[in-house]
């Protein structure tokens, strides 16, 4: 899948699903080709993203009074080291993931990954990206939650638990232990 200006993306949240990512890449990455367990240093898992809503913008027996849905970004931890994957994308396919990650910005962090499959060597990462929240999207979030109108949606936490339960042996413990819990409550909501 190689092509010029192919570009290592680390995902740490919906991304480590397959389906996930590949519904954006329009195919599904090959595990332990494209997609491989990875690591990041210098960055911590937070719940601190939120996507303002329109009003019936969600449906579900708790969506009343909701004007935010919370999903995971990053802060930084200089000595930490993060688990997650590295995806191979095209450029075309980085375009369609900078569309979907629109409230975040592209971090490069080539420096900082350390890939946890032998299928692929450091040399073969020639550039590597992480999706970092935007200032406004945090302060969404932190907006909502100051309002108690915030909440996770139990379809996207339940999505990444397994992504992580999938990803091999002590993945999700892992990951479960590096994320704090939330300070929003996780609801059977859906957004529209």
């Amino acid at each position: 899948m190689k092509v010029p200006g192919s570009v290592w993306v680390f995902g740490y949240g919906s991304l480590v699903s397959p389906e996930s990512l590949g519904g954006t890449l329009g195919r599904m990455p090959s595990r332990g080709i494209d997609f491989v367990p990875a690591e990041v240093q210098g960055w911590s898992r937070r719940w601190n993203y939120g996507i303002a809503l329109r009003p019936g913008a969600v449906t579900g027996p708790e969506s009343d009074g909701l004007t935010a849905v919370v999903a995971l970004g990053l802060i930084t931890s200089p000595e930490e080291w993060m688990n997650g994957i590295l995806a191979l994308v095209s450029p075309d396919e980085l375009d369609r993931l900078d569309a979907r990650e629109r409230n975040y910005d592209r971090v490069d962090v080539t420096e900082q990954v350390r890939v946890l499959h032998d299928s692929v060597r450091p040399r073969d990462i020639h550039q590597a990206v992480v999706y970092v929240p935007r200032k406004d999207a945090i302060s969404v979030y932190e907006h909502a939650r100051t309002e108690r109108s915030a909440a996770i949606e139990r379809r996207y936490w339940d999505l990444v638990d397994n992504a992580f339960a999938l990803l091999g042996p002590g993945q999700a413990e892992r990951y479960r232990d590096t994320t704090p819990p939330p300070d929003v409550p996780i609801l059977d909501i859906t957004r529209v």
